[in-house]
């Protein structure tokens, strides 16, 4: 936990949109891992087995009815708050764009750029093929680049 939290909060922060309800989820999401610990069988790093634990306690929270009937305005303020802070670059702009991407996209883009993982474990993680999230990546980058169009010309 002390190695992947903050990385797992600002996940769960960025698919839940709420940030009580990432805090919520992060926690669920350790808990579910200390749980099955024994049955991790090290064919991927924990890093990888965290977030596809992250990937899925996030899919349930948002398939709640009560999901559906939160407000979901999570500020690009708690972002910061929750560890997603590099003071040599302003991601305020950035944060708000990859919110409106859909859901894969969102997440395939987070795992790629800002956890810097490898194609082949976004692709697991998302259970899709490399050529999928290739696919995904090209498309969440032409649509950032159309919503950060006069933002990153300056």
């Amino acid at each position: 936990m002390n190695q992947h939290g903050s990385a797992i909060l600002r996940f769960c922060t960025l698919q839940l949109r709420d940030a009580k309800l990432a805090e919520d989820a992060a926690q669920d999401v350790f808990v579910k891992a200390w749980k099955a610990m024994d049955r991790f069988q090290g064919r991927s790093s924990e890093k990888t087995w965290l977030y596809r634990i992250a990937i899925n306690t996030c899919r349930d929270y948002q398939r709640t009815g009560w999901f559906r009937w939160m407000d979901r305005s999570v500020t690009p303020e708690d972002m910061l708050q929750t560890g997603w802070d590099e003071p040599r670059f302003d991601h305020l702009p950035i944060t708000r764009a990859v919110q409106t991407l859909p859901p894969k996209w969102r997440t395939a883009v987070y795992l790629r750029y800002c956890e810097g993982m490898k194609l082949s474990e976004v692709a697991a993680l998302q259970q899709v093929s490399e050529a999928t999230v290739k696919r995904w990546l090209s498309r969440a980058a032409a649509a950032l680049r159309q919503e950060l169009k006069g933002w990153y010309d300056e």
